[in-house]
């Protein structure tokens, strides 16, 4: 059985979690969450990172963060995760869907003026697959109309766009380390990057439960109270103690991933040639840190059956997203704006293929020889 994911270890999370153990201090905000932190912010010129309890956490709290209330509306693509939505509905946000480009899966740029009203405080762009938006375009429209920017960079650490890390371009950035990312702190986990400094101070109450509790640890006030809203958004030192361990190996990682990225695109190119699927594509000017590899058939039927077939021959296969307009709460909370001509289409398109660090070069052979199988035995 080849997994579709398995969480990535580099071997030395047990002995970082044993060293955090002994010495009594477990709880967040710590050593080991300093580190990766500080690392974070001198890895990628952020002005300020915070490690939170997962991307869900990050999104919730920059929510938070730029004061999100009833009435509001927010701008992003229906092809995401729920909690990129949920995040400003628990807040009394409208969820205003525009389109997806069919080259990227994400958010058509070229869409989004057209949805701003009077009532659009924020845009949050989806970095698809490690792929990066047309940020450039977005920045632009942000400020023109003076909307923040949220990236829901979940998929996107060491992804570039011109040459800065995804999730530091916008006001906000937001990370996973769930376990089936590049990195992992050990099942769920996240990053906020705060890169607008206007809110670096608040930030760091309301990820104290909307305490100045911060202040107080570093000995610059002698009690510490209730200042502003906020919740529990603060990481436990023992899943940043394995964190740290991945840090450590980030570029070897990475390198990885993005090795075997390389290597599915080179041999399954061929098949894309004869028309029988279409690859993922990296517009200029991105780097692809080797998240996602996915192939889209020309149906959703097609879909299916080489889903089934990939698992009774023991290799597991996956599928992102149903569109979330589609969806009950979609329906109840939110609106597209404008047509849907891609979304659904190519999400019921899209399958996506094992990929993960600790994936053997034997292993990657066995999916790719299945799937030019699979080919060469149907008829299109």
């Amino acid at each position: 059985m080849i997994p579709f994911n398995k969480p990535p270890i580099v071997g030395t999370e047990l002995i970082y979690i044993k060293q955090l153990i002994k010495s009594n201090k477990i709880f967040g905000n710590n050593y080991f969450g300093k580190l990766c932190e500080n690392w974070m912010e001198k890895q990628f010129n952020c002005k300020k990172v915070h490690l939170t309890p997962s991307c869900t956490a990050s999104l919730e709290m920059a929510s938070i963060l730029i004061n999100i209330s009833p009435g509001d509306e927010i701008i992003m693509p229906s092809f995401t995760f729920v909690s990129t939505s949920n995040a400003f509905i628990l807040r009394g946000a409208k969820i205003v869907f525009v389109d997806i480009r069919k080259d990227t899966m994400n958010i058509d740029e070229t869409k989004i003026e057209e949805a701003i009203t009077k009532f659009t405080r924020a845009i949050v762009p989806v970095h698809y697959a490690g792929i990066a938006c047309e940020m450039d375009v977005i920045m632009n429209i942000a400020k023109k109309y003076n909307l923040f920017v949220i990236e829901d960079a979940a998929h996107g650490i060491m992804s570039t766009y011109k040459g800065k890390i995804l999730g530091t371009i916008g006001h906000i950035g937001c990370y996973s380390f769930h376990e089936t990312k590049n990195y992992s702190s050990g099942g769920e986990g996240g990053a906020i990057l705060i890169n607008d400094v206007s809110l670096i101070d608040r930030a760091e109450i309301i990820r104290e439960k909307g305490t100045n509790r911060n202040k107080f640890l570093n000995g610059q006030i002698d009690k510490y109270t209730w200042c502003d809203i906020g919740s529990s958004f603060l990481l436990s030192n023992l899943q940043a103690a394995y964190l740290w361990a991945q840090f450590e190996e980030s570029d070897k990682i990475n390198d990885r991933r993005v090795f075997l990225w390389k290597r599915y695109f080179k041999e399954l190119k061929e098949l894309e040639y004869f028309n029988y699927i279409t690859l993922m594509t990296i517009p200029e000017g991105i780097k692809n840190n080797g998240h996602i590899f996915y192939l889209k058939f020309k149906n959703i039927n097609e879909r299916v059956i080489f889903s089934y077939y990939m698992k009774t021959h023991g290799i597991l296969t996956a599928f992102h997203y149903v569109a979330l307009h589609t969806s009950p709460a979609g329906i109840k909370f939110t609106r597209f704006n404008g047509k849907d001509e891609n979304t659904t289409f190519h999400s019921e398109r899209l399958i996506r293929l094992p990929i993960f660090y600790n994936m053997t070069d034997e292993e990657q052979s066995i999916v790719i020889n299945r799937i030019k199988i699979f080919f060469s035995n149907v008829t299109h």
